[in-house]
């Protein structure tokens, strides 16, 4: 009460000036901060932000019984750095914080405030567990408790389980398409059950060989979309854990599930390969466990005691082709619907059960589940040959929501597609085989109101026929509902320039599109695959964009499960296309782990992949040919203007290409060791990253810097720079070659899939910024923007997909495929500056190129450690520049002196100086002269660089008069 006392003494004038009210309230805020821990007082509120793993908040069914966790300092609270911290980890709420039965890490003096390790007691499938934490301030002074989290285990083991596979007894032959591939008609199981006591709660588990939905009294279980998900079905199957304590009622219960082929069965994946489908049928595997308030547990499970039908009104439904529905065949009675107790199931038939494979590991999901995350309106329609064609005005990737006018026993059927005709009909050339259809068949007349459940598709248009002919269409009647992957977006970059923020948006509904449950090439065509190549150019803009940690991390233990017993990785994940390898794909197995490192500073990321890593070098070494790899590769794929027989595999050298990739490869792998504190692995590779290098060098260029093996490209010099596989010598020597080769271009860029993300970042590095801005803004064909001038919504698979003038090329390919979109890392790092400079954005590198292609620029971007923000504007005489740095990181803020344009160097005269007066927050800063938060402050010939602690910085540059 001393503490208490003082501070009321100090405040006595405070007091004297204030009503009875206000006392009351400072009193209170006054002795919640006087709480003693540790022998400091509260400087702040608790910790923020708690997520354990890879950015899970409070999940049910958590996949790991070692856990780590991360926290944020709450902003605004006064508390710049964080120099200790305690968790509290226990088996039940109330423990907390003061009984922590599970762990106790007392106090511990570290910044680290993001994926501490769980040192605790061993943890069970379906134990439920508790934690907070706090922290010590820069001070001393500790915070309060943050708020508790808690996460609940699934079932981690396939011991846990009692259930055994079921699907529909039939002795119906399955049909074939034309494809020579089965139709599997969707199934309805269900069973009865009966609950007399009162439920303290109740989990469902389950999962599918194809995809499912669950019911318990009618009722949707969950609002998940395709779930579980796609991952290698021989080697491991995700599981899926749902709280379904409110759906079970007293007495009489009905369970119900629908099942459809999803990925594992049917038709999916390059023809050449559906062969191996044939025998594989859908199944459903699922365990309710109750438990009643007197401590007694009831679970029911997939077993022989369940019933089956085919007879329900979705007829077929498949990722290609779509879904068919007949309102004729719902399943309801006068009494009760098919998933509801005491539907007559007299006309269903039994089940057939399999037993869990030992081979195949059951658990739960690693990352979030697939969702309808957003709707679409139409923004038009137009009547074309007696069909209704509606414009979403995005490409987009989900179903189709409709609501419209039937009669009874009209088919409406809809066919979807990325563009339009120039007669306005749809355009379905770039799909392939892939039918993109769905149909509804009416019962009666009236509105109808449907989406499809067990498909998906890419699309901008919807073309609909069929309905009642006495209404004229509205746009009303069609919705898009996008789908996704359950992430939020971290990410926002806007500029001056609307070609830009169309091109930004176009990145974003790219990664939209494109990452449903795995990172897929592209969503609309007969493919739709993971391809590593795609991957591994576009993981770092999407973990800007994006939360998507959890999301790569999980592809990753598909990546690792599917390497080859030669240690090669497939260029498809998962592998769909048989022992594929090659080099600028399966490298993803190297580059996208450290990706994910250091932009979230993740070490287990590395640790997880680092045996996969390493066995990846062993295949490399094995393509080598005294130093110079021979591993196949596709090339720079998509490469403009190639004039190679195969025109897709681009021109430059594919021994330099498979060579640049395995040096690529070595030098993360040693960082990689480096990072985990492997001191021997990170000599060696280190060791072998050198030899490649001088192989490399001494091979492929000469001494004056030139390319002297294969075509002169300028993915060739790309690849040799942003890799640093050249001596700094022999790097300046090569920027004229570099350079003479976009002179040869007419200024525009001339790469494919493995150069294109390299141009901006290497011109960048090499002093040459303004030519990378220069092609960043070119809107003529081949650039980024060219896309976006002809109307694009969606990255484009190549260059040219479209033209208002000539139409779809003649190999159009994919309207909506992110590689090229990788360019976003670049602008959110340089156009408006923010960037990491160690793992994780601990330290922050806040470095915006100011241009005359703009007037302003912004980016945002949520850290692991809080908000980091930069955002820019220009006029004629000044310069202002708003920087968030979060708690617990420092930042370096360059502040560039010039303004880049068209042929501008550092060594320009002609540039033009931004200003010479620098203020942070309304300071003038000398070397002598330094504002709040200011630490340190250096000039060099560019920029003036100030080093600041956590805060909010207004920065102006003006010229002096």
């Amino acid at each position: 009460m001393f503490v208490v006392y003082t501070r009321f003494t100090r405040y006595g004038n405070l007091f004297r000036q204030c009503g009875p009210v206000a006392i009351i309230l400072l009193c209170a805020g006054l002795l919640a901060c006087s709480y003693s821990g540790e022998n400091a007082t509260v400087a702040s509120p608790g910790p923020v932000e708690l997520k354990i793993n890879q950015g899970f908040v409070n999940p049910l069914g958590f996949y790991d019984a070692t856990p780590n966790f991360s926290w944020q300092l709450p902003p605004h609270s006064g508390a710049v750095n964080q120099t200790g911290y305690q968790l509290v980890v226990a088996s039940k709420p109330g423990l907390l914080p003061e009984q922590p039965d599970l762990w106790d890490s007392k106090r511990v003096t570290s910044a680290q405030s993001t994926f501490v390790d769980y040192e605790g007691k061993p943890l069970a499938s379906r134990q439920k567990v508790y934690w907070q934490v706090r922290f010590w301030d820069q001070q001393g002074r500790a915070s309060g408790w943050s708020d508790m989290a808690r996460f609940e285990l699934g079932l981690l083991s396939n011991q846990d389980w009692q259930a055994r596979w079921i699907e529909i007894d039939s002795q119906q032959p399955v049909t074939l398409n034309n494809f020579d591939t089965p139709v599997h008609v969707p199934q309805h199981l269900r069973t009865e059950f009966s609950a007399e006591k009162t439920v303290r709660q109740a989990r469902l588990y389950v999962t599918a060989k194809g995809v499912f939905e669950a019911f318990l009294n009618g009722k949707r279980v969950g609002e998940d979309v395709l779930t579980p998900g796609y991952t290698p079905y021989k080697k491991r199957i995700e599981t899926l854990t749902y709280d379904v304590s409110e759906l079970i009622e007293q007495g009489e219960n009905a369970f119900g599930i629908q099942l459809a082929e999803g990925w594992y069965a049917g038709r999916f994946g390059p023809k050449r390969h559906w062969y191996k489908k044939l025998g594989l049928t859908p199944k459903v595997f699922a365990q309710l466990e109750i438990e009643y308030t007197d401590g007694s547990k009831h679970v029911v499970v997939t077993d022989d005691n369940w019933q089956a039908t085919q007879n329900g009104p979705v007829r077929t439904s498949g990722l290609y082709d779509g879904e068919a529905y007949d309102a004729n065949h719902e399943l309801t009675s006068d009494t009760a619907s098919w998933h509801q107790a005491g539907y007559d199931t007299r006309n269903w038939l039994g089940v057939k059960t399999s037993a869990l494979e030992p081979e195949v590991l059951l658990q739960p999901k690693r990352h979030f589940t697939v969702k309808n995350k957003q709707t679409l309106p139409a923004i038009s329609l137009k009547q074309v040959a007696g069909k209704t064609v509606f414009d979403l005005g995005q490409n987009m990737v989900g179903v189709a929501r409709i609501k419209l006018p039937m009669l009874k026993g009209q088919t409406l059927e809809m066919r979807f597609g990325e563009g339009v005709n120039p007669d306005g009909s749809l355009y379905t050339k770039n799909l392939g085989s892939a039918g993109q259809r769905d149909y509804y068949t009416a019962n009666k007349d009236g509105v109808v109101e449907w989406q499809p459940q067990f498909t998906f598709h890419g699309f901008r248009y919807v073309e609909i026929s069929g309905f009642d002919s006495n209404f004229e269409p509205e746009l009303s009647w069609v919705t898009g509902v996008v789908q996704f992957t359950d992430f939020a977006m971290t990410g926002t970059f806007a500029s001056s320039s609307p070609q830009l923020n169309q091109l930004q948006s176009n990145i974003e509904w790219g990664l939209k599109g494109n990452f449903l449950d795995i990172p897929t090439d592209c969503p609309q065509r007969s493919e739709r695959l993971g391809w590593t190549g795609d991957a591994l150019a576009f993981a770092n803009t999407s973990l800007f964009i994006a939360d998507s940690h959890a999301f790569w991390a999980a592809w990753l233990k598909s990546l690792r499960e599917e390497q080859f017993e030669n240690h090669g990785v497939p260029v498809v994940v998962p592998n769909e296309v048989g022992d594929i390898v090659q080099a600028g794909w399966s490298d993803a197995a190297v580059t996208i782990p450290w990706d994910i490192y250091w932009r979230t500073g993740d070490k287990n990321v590395l640790a997880e992949n680092y045996p996969m890593m390493t066995r990846w070098i062993k295949y490399h070494q094995s393509q080598l040919d005294k130093g110079i790899s021979n591993m196949w590769t596709v090339g720079d794929w998509l490469q403009p203007y190639s004039r190679r027989e195969d025109s897709r595999r681009g021109e430059t050298d594919h021994s330099l290409i498979s060579t640049a990739f395995y040096a690529r490869s070595l030098d993360l792998v040693a960082r990689s060791a480096k990072v985990l504190g492997k001191q021997q692995d990170w000599e060696h590779y280190e060791q072998l990253f050198t030899q490649a290098r001088q192989t490399f060098q001494r091979h492929f260029f000469d001494e004056q810097g030139r390319l002297q093996v294969g075509e002169q490209t300028q993915t060739a010099y790309l690849l040799a720079i942003g890799f640093d596989l050249l001596d700094e010598a022999t790097t300046q020597k090569t920027v004229p070659h570099l350079l003479a080769q976009f002179d040869a271009a007419g200024g525009h860029l001339r790469t494919g899939f493995l150069g294109t993300p390299l141009i901006a970042p290497v011109l960048d590095k090499l002093g040459r910024a303004d030519v990378a801005l220069d092609l960043v803004f070119k809107q003529t064909y081949p650039s980024w923007l060219y896309s976006v001038s002809q109307g694009a919504t969606t990255m484009w698979e190549r260059w040219d997909g479209y033209t208002r003038e000539n139409g779809y090329a003649n190999k159009a390919g994919s309207l909506n495929h992110y590689a090229y979109g990788a360019v976003g890392q670049w602008l959110y790092e340089r156009i408006a500056g923010i960037s990491p400079l160690s793992a994780g954005y601990q330290t922050i590198r806040i470095a915006p190129l100011i241009t005359e292609h703009l007037t302003s620029a912004q980016a945002s971007y949520q850290s692991p450690y809080g908000l980091i923000h930069s955002g820019w504007k220009r006029n004629a005489g000044e310069l202002t520049m708003e920087v968030v740095v979060p708690p617990n990181t420092h930042a370096l803020i360059e502040i560039p002196k010039y303004l880049l344009g068209a042929d501008s160097t550092l060594d320009n005269k002609s540039l033009r100086t931004l200003g010479d007066n620098l203020q942070v927050n309304g300071i003038f800063l000398s070397e002598e002269v330094s504002a709040k938060g200011v630490k340190n402050m250096s000039a060099g010939l560019s920029t003036t660089t100030i080093e600041v602690e956590p805060g909010q910085y207004q920065i102006t540059l003006t010229r002096k008069s």
